[in-house]
């Protein structure tokens, strides 16, 4: 099933470098105007290789600099490639939003590509085109994939937990730490049992992407155009790409809800909520501040997360639990928001909720923020979705509404990169392993 190697990456030398000031966060989670700032950060910063400093000037790049850039960090031994293939280990320490600490861990690989068809790697959600040409420009330029794709296994008993732990803690080359305070220990893996471990292990189960579809897309497109233009040749790098993968089962793997905000349609009163959803119970709940909002839904709403629920509050009325008496699995509590709610309380279809109608704010408080400065009218509340309820979806060739969860934390940019140039230029074994 799914091909995870071990590979020769290039990664940061930490004595030459401060490695928290040179990580990023995945490109399409960067602000325009944070794009600066991670520029000046540091010289080496590895926003470098995915944005440009303006956003004006991104439509007309080629992006001709992330070649040299490469060449020149190489050169001066900022980047450094190691001797032999491994994984490249990471753990990540961070606070919920809840305020429990918590901490992941996972592995870079190189990942064999796969169409979607083959049912290997398994999406999640729909993509645009418009970002996917725009990697695809970077990825022609660079010759390198320098951002990895997220991607989540089964792991119910955690039999990879106890080798990637004992990597962190005996092998570790790099730490740091991001403005949002997730901590981060980079580890070399390379003892051969453990690794044949991994690789059996990932060889026997598909993966679900996370995060980082216009990426893993990106790369299936840049290999159709290799293989029309060079042949099918297996041993080539464009055959494959670098992933993150984690146990979506494990403790630390946190996957959050994301919210809705009406932006345009003015708020149902009570009634109007009674009266458009018979079936369905509605309870008023008290008042509730921004900062106040997450307790209030831990209480009222984590606890019927097995049931359709959701919580809906306006600037000028009280939040209102609206919830029905019956099974919510296998359904998906996010589709039906997009067909019972958006549609038929809103009149909202699809194509009303690509153009902006609704929007989606990642967290409680946020999405609290909007509707009382009125950038919306309703905030409609959700409870998370779970590990079974991404791979029973994807598991059946299906893909969920847009924006159906927020896999936390992201995965930075900087930790490690992979250079197709060095494929079968000095005999690297990784060159001619089977795919």
């Amino acid at each position: 099933m799914t091909v995870a190697r071990p590979f020769r990456g290039l990664r940061y030398d930490a004595d030459k470098v401060d490695l928290s000031k040179v990580i990023v966060p995945p490109y399409d989670v960067i602000a325009a105007d944070e794009r600066g700032s991670f520029f000046d950060r540091d010289p080496h910063n590895a926003i470098r290789f995915e944005l440009t400093r303006d956003v004006a000037d991104e439509a007309r790049t080629n992006y001709g600099w992330i070649r040299e850039t490469i060449d020149a960090w190489r050169s001066s031994g900022v980047l450094i490639r190691d001797a032999e293939p491994c994984y490249y280990v990471m753990g990540q320490t961070y606070k919920a939003p809840s305020g429990e600490a918590l901490s992941r861990v996972g592995f870079f690989a190189e990942l064999g590509l796969e169409e979607y068809e083959n049912r290997v790697v398994r999406p999640h959600e729909r993509t645009l085109a418009g970002p996917k040409a725009d990697r695809l420009k970077l990825l022609r330029a660079a010759e390198a994939n320098l951002s990895s794709v997220f991607l989540l296994y089964e792991d119910r008993e955690d039999e990879l937990g106890s080798i990637l732990e004992t990597a962190l803690e005996k092998d570790a080359v790099g730490r740091a730490a991001d403005a949002a305070g997730v901590e981060y220990v980079l580890a070399r893996l390379t003892d051969p049992a453990s690794i044949e471990s991994i690789r059996r292990f990932m060889s026997a189960r598909p993966t679900v992407i996370a995060d980082g579809h216009h990426r893993y897309e990106t790369a299936l497109e840049y290999r159709r155009q290799q293989i029309a233009t060079h042949g099918d040749d297996e041993a080539a790098p464009w055959q494959s790409t670098i992933a993150y993968f984690a146990n979506a089962y494990a403790e630390g793997s946190l996957l959050l809800p994301i919210h809705r905000v009406i932006r345009r349609v003015p708020a149902p009163s009570e009634a109007i909520w009674r009266q458009k959803l018979p079936g369905w119970q509605v309870t008023r709940l008290p008042s509730a501040t921004p900062d106040s909002i997450d307790d209030l839904l831990a209480q009222q709403l984590a606890p019927r997360s097995a049931r359709p629920c959701f919580v809906a509050e306006s600037a000028d009325g009280p939040p209102l639990l609206i919830e029905k008496a019956e099974a919510l699995a296998p359904r998906l509590m996010v589709r039906i928001l997009e067909d019972e709610i958006l549609r038929e309380v809103f009149g909202l279809d699809a194509d009303a909720i690509r153009g902006g109608a609704v929007s989606f704010p990642k967290s409680a408080p946020r999405a609290a923020r909007e509707v009382r400065q009125g950038q919306g009218t309703v905030a409609l509340y959700l409870n998370p979705m779970s590990p079974d309820d991404v791979f029973r979806t994807t598991g059946k060739g299906e893909v969920m509404p847009q924006k159906s969860t927020f896999f936390y934390p992201k995965i930075p940019t900087g930790m490690a990169f992979r250079d197709h140039r060095d494929y079968g230029s000095d005999g690297d074994d990784e060159a001619g392993e089977p795919r």
